[in-house]
C-alpha cells in the first residue's frame, strides 16, 4: 500500500547545509574582491593619506606637528583659493551649457535619419575627443599666438589687430574653447545612446496624431533622455571643477593671465610642488573635493526631482 506525503512535506526544498552556504556567501566575495581591492588601493587609501596629511603641519623650524582643524580653517578664509572657485564656477555657468546644448544638437541631428553620412558625421565630432588634453591644449595654444600662430596670421594678412586670446581678458573663454571643442563629442555619444533606446512606437504614434518634428523632440525625445542629461552635466560640472591641463600648459605662453591660483587644482599642485606646503595642499584637495560632491549632488537631485 502506498503512502502519500503531505503536501507541504511533498513540496518542501531539501534544507541546505551550513557549509554550503557559507561556500556562496564567500563566492560573492570572490567576484567583487578584486574590485574591492583595487578600489580600496587607488581610492581609499590615497583619501585616507591626504586627510592625514592635512591635520599635520610642516614648518622649517619645528618640524612637522599636529594642527588638527587650523589647516582646514586657513583654506576657508584662503583667498587665493576661492578666487579659483569662483573662477571655475563662473567657468562652469558659461561653459557646460553651451557645450552640452552643442552636444545634444548634434545628437538630436544625427538621430534624425536626415543627415546624409551620419557615420562619418559622429565620428569627426568624437574624434576630438580621442585628442590628449595635452596635445590638444598646446595645438590651440599655437593658434592662439598673436606673433606665430594663426591669430598673428590674420593680423598680418588682413591688416588687422585682433583681440589677444591669451589676455587676462579673454583667457577664460580661451580654456572654454578648448574644452568644448574636446567635449562635445563625448557628451554626443551619451546623449545619441540615450535617443537610440527610444521605442519607435511612440514615433508611430506621434506620427498617426500629427506631430511634427519639433513636437516629437519636445514631447518625446527630450523628456527621454532627460537621464542622460542629468549625468552628462554632473561629469561635465565635475570635470569642470577639475580644470588644471588647459590653464596649466597655457600658463607658458600667457605667465601674466594665469597665475598658479588660476583654478583650485593648479592652485593646490603649484602649493605641492613648488612652494613644498604638501600638508595644507591636501587641506585644499580635500576641501574642493567636498564643494564638487556637493554641486554635483545638488545637480543630480535637482535633475531627479524634476524628472519625477
Amino acid at each position: 500500500m502506498t503512502t502519500l506525503q503531505p503536501p507541504a512535506a511533498a513540496g518542501r526544498r531539501p534544507a541546505r547545509s551550513p557549509a554550503r552556504r557559507t561556500r556562496r556567501r564567500w563566492t560573492g566575495w570572490g567576484f567583487i574582491g578584486p574590485f574591492a581591492l583595487v578600489f580600496a588601493l587607488v581610492f581609499l587609501a590615497p583619501l585616507a593619506y591626504s586627510v592625514y596629511l592635512s591635520l599635520f603641519r610642516t614648518q622649517l623650524i619645528g618640524g612637522t606637528h599636529f594642527v588638527g582643524l587650523d589647516n582646514y580653517q586657513q583654506a576657508l578664509q584662503d583667498g587665493q583659493f576661492w578666487d579659483g572657485v569662483l573662477r571655475v564656477g563662473l567657468f562652469l555657468l558659461i561653459q557646460v551649457p553651451v557645450m552640452l546644448g552643442l552636444a545634444l544638437l548634434v545628437a538630436l541631428a544625427i538621430d534624425s535619419g536626415r543627415l546624409y553620412g551620419k557615420s562619418f558625421f559622429r565620428i569627426t565630432v568624437f574624434l576630438p575627443y580621442a585628442v590628449p588634453a595635452v596635445v590638444a591644449t598646446l595645438m590651440w595654444g599655437f593658434m592662439y599666438g598673436t606673433r606665430y600662430g594663426l591669430v598673428g596670421d590674420i593680423d598680418s594678412a588682413f591688416g588687422v589687430r585682433l583681440p589677444d586670446p591669451l589676455s587676462a581678458d579673454l583667457v577664460l573663454a580661451s580654456i572654454g574653447n578648448i574644452v568644448t571643442w574636446e567635449f562635445i563629442g563625448y557628451n554626443m555619444l551619451i546623449l545619441y545612446a540615450a535617443l537610440r533606446v527610444i521605442p519607435h512606437s511612440l514615433y508611430e504614434a506621434a506620427e498617426i496624431d500629427g506631430a511634427g518634428h519639433l513636437r516629437v523632440i519636445t514631447a518625446i525625445k527630450l523628456p527621454a533622455i532627460r537621464g542622460a542629461l542629468v549625468i552628462a552635466t554632473i561629469f561635465s560640472v565635475i570635470g569642470s571643477f577639475q580644470l588644471f591641463n588647459e590653464p596649466a600648459i597655457l600658463q607658458k605662453l600667457a605667465p601674466n593671465a594665469i597665475t598658479t591660483d588660476f583654478t583650485p587644482n593648479y592652485y593646490t599642485y603649484s602649493l605641492s610642488f613648488s612652494g613644498q606646503q604638501q600638508n595644507y595642499s591636501a587641506t585644499v584637495a580635500i576641501v574642493m573635493g567636498v564643494i564638487t560632491m556637493i554641486v554635483a549632488y545638488v545637480v543630480q537631485l535637482r535633475g531627479m526631482r524634476k524628472g519625477a
